[in-house]
C-alpha cells in the first residue's frame, strides 16, 4: 500500500510543479473581481468543484456550483470556472459558450488547452496530466485520477492566494463554516 501511495503523491508532485504560478494569479484576480463566481465540472471533476465553491464561500466570496436549485442567472460580470480534464465534455462545452455569449468570462483548468472550452476561455489553467484516454502522459493510477487529484489541489491553492490576498487565516473562516451538521 505505501509504495502505490509515495507512487501517487510523486506524480501529484510533479504534475502540480508543472502549473504556471502567473496563470493562477490571473484566476485569483479574476475571481476576487468577479461579481459572482459560478464552477462547474463533469464526474469527480464536479466533485472538486462544489469543494471549491465551498472554500471560497468560507472566504466571503459568492460562489455558485452550476445546477443547484439555488444557482442563480450568470450575467456579465461574472467569472465561469469549469474543471474539464479533455475540455471536450460537451455539456461543459455548451456552458462555457452560454456564458461567453452573456459576456461573462470563462476560465478553463484543464488537460488540454487547445480543447473546445480552452478556446473558448479568457484565462486558461494547465493541470498536465492524464486524461481517460490519453497515453501521452503516463500514470499509475487509472482514468482521470491525476487530473481530479490535482485540480483539488489547485484549487486549495487558489484559496490560499486569496487568503493571502484578503489578509485572512483560517480563524476567519469558521464564522461561515455550517453550523446546522
Amino acid at each position: 500500500m505505501t509504495t502505490q501511495l509515495e507512487r501517487i503523491l510523486q506524480e501529484i508532485q510533479t504534475t502540480v510543479s508543472s502549473i504556471r504560478a502567473e496563470d493562477a494569479e490571473k484566476l485569483v484576480n479574476g475571481i476576487l473581481d468577479a461579481k459572482k463566481v459560478f464552477v462547474a465540472g463533469a464526474g469527480r471533476s464536479g466533485f472538486m468543484a462544489k469543494s471549491f465553491a465551498m472554500r471560497m464561500m468560507h472566504v466571503g466570496l459568492e460562489p455558485y456550483v452550476v445546477g443547484e436549485t439555488v444557482t442563480p442567472n450568470l450575467e456579465k460580470g461574472d467569472l465561469f470556472i469549469v474543471g474539464s480534464g479533455s475540455g471536450e465534455t460537451k455539456s461543459l462545452v455548451a456552458m462555457a459558450e452560454k456564458a461567453k455569449s452573456i459576456g461573462a468570462a470563462v476560465a478553463a483548468v484543464t488537460i488540454v488547452p487547445d480543447s473546445s472550452i480552452g478556446r473558448l476561455a479568457d484565462i486558461i489553467i494547465e493541470i498536465p496530466a492524464q486524461t481517460k484516454a490519453d497515453t501521452t502522459h503516463s500514470s499509475i493510477q487509472p482514468m482521470g485520477s491525476l487530473f481530479e487529484q490535482s485540480l483539488l489541489l489547485f484549487y486549495d491553492s487558489l484559496i490560499l492566494l486569496i487568503m493571502e490576498k484578503r489578509g485572512m487565516d483560517a480563524d476567519n473562516m469558521y464564522g461561515r463554516h455550517a453550523n446546522l451538521e
